[in-house]
């Protein structure tokens, strides 16, 4: 080999340590995806993989390092609803109708991620570490869709919980999935729910 061809040597090793990286990345995202995070083994990534075990521990020295590539590779691929879009909306109502019909797309598209997450995220305290980010976007969500509502005295509390509740994916779980609601039914059910806590 000549000096000449070493850039070319050095690039394609370096293309094969990237695909190598990814194709760990991904075989995480899937078994988190498919088992959850408290069942998946570095094992059976690198077996999913089709990588050795060293070969794994050389781009990801331990689990918090491959679970931190796996959830911004998940993230990028699964970005929720626009919050920035919502506050667009200036009807209170509409603007929840809006948020909840994305939402619940969104819930659709995810659901086998989020449920093993959300499942895993009292056990494992690096899912609970990275998972805060979701639940601050769930309350950032939250208080988005409570601007502009008029609230008077003990109506506040009870309208914040109705909107937490109907943005909740464990609302949209149950309605959906456990009593065969489709999205724009559940949707206008909790929209009904958030206005009867207004109103009261």
């Amino acid at each position: 080999m000549t000096d000449q061809s070493r850039p070319y040597r050095m690039k394609r090793r370096a293309d094969s340590q990237q695909q190598t990286h990814l194709r760990i990345t991904e075989s995480a995202v899937a078994l988190h995806g498919t088992l959850g995070p408290s069942r998946t083994s570095m094992t059976a990534v690198a077996r999913h993989a089709g990588v050795r075990r060293s070969t794994l521990y050389r781009h990801f020295p331990d689990e918090a390092a491959l679970f931190e590539a796996c959830t911004a590779h998940w993230a990028a691929a699964n970005p929720p609803p626009d919050l920035a879009a919502w506050s667009t909306v200036d009807d209170p109502d509409e603007r929840l109708t809006a948020a909840l019909a994305e939402l619940y797309a969104f819930y659709g598209r995810t659901e086998a991620m989020l449920e093993n997450l959300f499942r895993d995220e009292a056990t494992l305290p690096i899912v609970a570490e990275r998972f805060a980010a979701f639940r601050g976007y769930l309350t950032a969500a939250r208080d988005t869709l409570m601007t502009g509502r008029k609230l008077r005295g003990s109506v506040k509390p009870r309208t914040r919980a109705a909107v937490a509740h109907a943005i909740a994916f464990s609302s949209w779980k149950s309605l959906v999935r456990e009593q065969g609601l489709d999205d724009v039914t559940a949707v206008e059910l909790m929209s009904a729910l958030v206005a009867a806590a207004v109103s009261q």
